[in-house]
């Protein structure tokens, strides 16, 4: 079925369909953790290339913003930016708009990530503009409402991440079950094609496990990973549950 219009009569832009990245995904979120910056951020992410392609698991990392040209220019896994500012490029200092991680070779972005969340004219701005670019937005969701209405800018990934648990013990899939079935069920009726990411407190290939039979098809983790006495043997737990 053809697109409707916009009111300046051009076709919106096309749709990023969730084959850009794979699925069922392991995303990592490498923040700006002392031992996930530079060569750090490049050592994880060429371990999680590694452990991706030996165990057939579509994996994607994120990196802090001046990390990107380093790891894209060394690994082939997809590359995505932590954050983006729905602004043109031009004199803007400080800002980073999507051209410029599109430019350093990124494949998308989070969006509205709780650590660091955006007004939901913002988010909105953000997500459409990855979206014109080409480029994947991965849009975060702290709660089922947030969720829902997310979910009505139909992004190729949808993350649900109760804040409280970011960075705990407790995985969401294992402490709050009910708020991943619950946003599985309310992103697919607004959106199907969305793939809903499970994120917060996720250490463990049971955690995994019962994301996934909860009805998430990825997961999105940072601590669990950057924080880890070894990266290797984390992502090794993380990638068994797949």
């Amino acid at each position: 079925m053809r697109s409707a219009p916009d009111r300046s009569g051009a076709a919106p832009p096309r749709r990023i369909e969730p084959a850009a990245l794979g699925r069922p995904l392991l995303l990592v979120n490498l923040k700006t953790y002392p031992t996930a910056l530079g060569a750090g951020a490049e050592r994880i992410a060429r371990t999680l290339e590694e452990l991706g392609r030996s165990t057939g698991v579509p994996v994607a990392v994120a990196p802090a913003t001046p990390d990107i040209s380093r790891l894209t220019a060394q690994l082939r896994l997809p590359v995505l930016a932590q954050h983006v500012d729905p602004v043109d490029p031009g004199p803007r200092t400080g800002f980073v708009p999507p051209e410029a991680v599109a430019a350093a070779g990124a494949r998308g972005s989070l969006v509205n990530h709780s650590e660091h969340p955006l007004s939901p004219s913002e988010g909105r701005e953000t997500a459409l503009r990855l979206n014109r670019l080409g480029l994947v937005a991965v849009v975060c969701a702290r709660d089922v409402a947030a969720a829902r209405r997310l979910a009505r800018l139909r992004p190729p990934y949808l993350a649900i991440e109760p804040p409280d648990l970011i960075g705990g013990d407790r995985s969401v899939s294992t402490a709050r079950p009910e708020v991943i079935l619950s946003v599985v069920r309310a992103v697919a009726a607004v959106s199907p094609e969305t793939v809903v990411l499970c994120g917060a407190g996720v250490h463990t290939r049971h955690d995994v496990e019962k994301a996934r039979e909860l009805g998430a098809q990825g997961i999105l983790v940072a601590s669990a990973v950057t924080r880890a006495p070894s990266a290797r043997n984390a992502l090794a737990e993380l990638l068994a549950g797949f």
